[in-house]
């Protein structure tokens, strides 16, 4: 049974779950293991953004979802792997990589929960495109070979991306285009349940932020990294949700991160957008 989580200390920083790798082997000093890892630009933005950052190796028990948010006052999915096709109904392209069923069943699991529990939830890159598939949406399993969305091997690039006016993305970051770091080779494609796009590619008008405007709470994907840059509005808008929404023992709405689900009742709390200086 889901214990409820202990009432934080006055004043500290919101508790920011990140979902990690899991990687067969790594190496670092004399070691080669298998290993949890994230690169540190995540828990560094959150830090930088003013709030603590817990790292989320996936979990196989059914109950580590719920326990696990029951304790967090925001969740980021963090960018990896592509998604299984499969678990968007799809037949595998030849130039989808290698599916990772551990990771896919645990951030799959967080989000819906986030979802359930009105936990601020921010997913970045893979965790937008987990988001779109967890409200039953599918993904385009690869873009034309551009720099517009994916550079060199290995290598961030900048590209601009267009906010929906009125959008939540666009409340945070209100220029009429943003210059952000990217690297992916696929994107969303049909909008999973109740889900808007909050911006798109200036250059070819792929979906680059998607919103869930009838959740309670925050909930933004952005298909770009932000932890590869400076720009640490999205992480505060989420950190500082986070310390709005916080109170112990969060109660979960039956079936509220499922597709289909109605949403809040009237008189719900509802995100209180916000937008801040870089």
């Amino acid at each position: 049974m889901t214990q409820p989580a202990a009432a934080p200390a006055p004043g500290a920083p919101p508790l920011i779950g990140v979902s990690t790798y899991l990687e067969p082997s790594a190496r670092w000093g004399d070691w080669q293991l298998p290993a949890a890892l994230l690169p540190a630009g995540y828990h560094r933005l959150v830090q930088r953004a003013g709030g603590r950052a817990v790292l989320l190796p996936p979990d196989d028990d059914p109950a580590a979802a719920g326990d696990t948010l029951a304790r967090l006052d925001g969740l980021v999915t963090a960018g990896g792997p592509d998604v299984d096709p499969a678990r968007y109904g799809a037949v595998r392209d030849t130039r989808t990589g290698p599916a990772y069923p551990e990771r896919d069943a645990w951030e799959l699991a967080l989000t819906r929960e986030a979802l359930a529990r009105g936990v601020p939830l921010l997913g970045v890159c893979r965790g937008m495109q987990i988001l779109n598939v967890a409200r039953g949406g599918t993904l385009l399993q690869h873009l034309p070979d551009t720099p517009a969305h994916r550079g060199p091997r290995g290598v961030f690039t900048d590209h601009g991306v267009t906010p929906v006016p009125g959008s939540l993305l666009a409340s945070v970051l209100p220029e009429p285009v943003v210059e952000v770091p990217t690297y992916h080779h696929q994107a969303v494609d049909r909008l999973g349940d109740g889900l808007v796009a909050g911006a798109h590619a200036t250059a070819d008008g792929t979906v680059e932020a998607l919103e869930l405007p009838a959740a309670e709470g925050f909930v933004l994907g952005v298909q770009w990294h932000p932890e590869a840059g400076d720009d640490l509005r999205l992480m505060r808008a989420l950190v500082e949700e986070a310390r709005r929404a916080r109170h112990p023992g969060r109660r979960r709405p039956a079936d509220a991160g499922a597709p289909g689900a109605q949403p809040p009742a009237a008189g719900s709390t509802r995100w209180e957008r916000v937008s801040e200086s870089n």
